[in-house]
This record gives structure tokens, sequence and C-alpha cells, in this order.
């Protein structure tokens, strides 16, 4: 089993104003800064071999302070990027309402396909997403990673653990320097109920004798206290 610490980037300029930062590279704010301090203290005692981040300013930097202590370096990944909102950019929610409220309201609905215009959709964020953790999940095996990324690709990677539909995402609130643990297994055999336990029950086991390749589970925790 992989253990996956997804970890927001500490809190950044135009976050306390709700802005669509997406692609913006914001840098992270004084309390940001500390909040990617306190991360790294919270990591130094767990054994963690990798880390991994979006290239955007304010995940790196937090991935740089999570990294430090372990003496590890950062590996920068594309497809970790938060998602793109085109001309909602850096504009806060009262403002693309009031310039666009149409496209927003339809975005708000959850459908995983509406896209802000000229930027990206959930489902496309997701598809970009999940199959890097997998990747990671089979390059990591039993070993414990950090990824620190945004608030979208984690909420679609907790929907994906979860087999719940991308729309899930509105109901979900993320903290800045949020941490959630998920755990990704690579089966080695078919999962069948005879071997199912408690652990599987985000992962209903298929047939009995038909392959089950993975098996995830989640677990949440806030800045002070990742699981050890």
């Amino acid at each position: 089993m992989t253990k996956i610490y997804l970890i927001r980037h500490g809190e950044a300029s135009g976050n306390q104003e709700l802005r669509y930062l997406g692609i913006t590279d914001a840098p992270l704010t004084a309390h940001g800064r500390a909040q990617a301090m306190e991360l790294g203290a919270s990591f130094a005692d767990i054994p963690i071999v990798a880390v991994y981040s979006s290239p955007l300013q304010r995940a790196a930097d937090t991935a740089t302070a999570i990294a430090e202590p372990h003496g590890l370096t950062v590996n920068t990944i594309q497809n970790l990027r938060e998602m793109d909102f085109g001309t909602w950019e850096d504009h806060t929610r009262s403002a693309v309402r009031a310039q666009d409220p149409t496209a927003l309201a339809q975005w708000e609905l959850g459908d995983p396909d509406a896209t802000p215009p000229g930027g990206e959709s959930a489902a496309a964020v997701m598809a970009r997403v999940v199959p890097v953790l997998r990747d990671l999940a089979h390059t990591h095996r039993h070993q414990a990673i950090a990824v620190i990324t945004h608030v979208t690709p984690i909420k679609l990677a907790i929907c994906a653990a979860l087999n719940l539909p991308p729309r899930s995402v509105r109901g979900m609130w993320l903290d800045t320097a949020a941490i959630s643990l998920l755990e990704w297994e690579i089966m080695d055999q078919p999962l069948t109920p005879s071997t199912a336990t408690a652990h599987d029950a985000v992962n209903a086991p298929p047939p009995q004798g038909q392959p089950a390749p993975e098996r995830r589970s989640l677990r949440l925790f806030n800045a002070r206290h990742p699981d050890r």
C-alpha cells in the first residue's frame, strides 16, 4: 500500500478574498509561509521518501518546506497544477457573478464538463490528476510520499478515492495547508469476498475471481496532526 499525503499549499495572495487563482502564480502570504513551516515540522518525523509538487509557486514553496527536513528534492509535475479558470483567473466570485452570471451559475451546478470561459473543466482536471496519483502509487509501493497541490485536484482525488461523482466537490471545503491521506493499494491477487475487509468499504470487491488491481481509502487530518 502506498501512503499519499495530499497537501494543499499554504495560504496564497488572493485566498482570503476567495479569488479564482487557478494557474495564476500567486505567492504565499506571510501566514502561508508560516503554514508551510508548520507542515515541514509536522512531517519531519514521518518517513516520506519523495515529495511531488505542482509547478505553481505557492505549492512549490510549501513542498520545499516539507522536503528540506528529509534532505529531499521537490519533483515538479505539471499535471498537478490547479484548474485553469480562463477569463475568471484572479477574479473574486462576486466580480465573476457581475460579469458572467449565466456561465457561473452553470459551473456552480457541479456539471463536470462545465468550463469557465477559456478555461478547464473538472472532468479535464480529474483526467490528468488521477493518472498521476496512480502512477505514483505504482512507483512507491509500500512507501509514503507527499504530494503538494491545489484545492481542485485534491477534491477530485477525494472523489476518485470514495467513488463519488466529480460534482461532489461542490459540497467539500478544503482549507489551506489541509492534509488528506490517500492509501492506495496495488493488488497482487484478485480481491474476493473472502479477502475483503471493512477497509475496502469505499471500494467494494468485484464478483469472486474477477481482477481488482487497486483499492483506495481516505483519511483526513489538519495541518497539526498528520498520521504517523
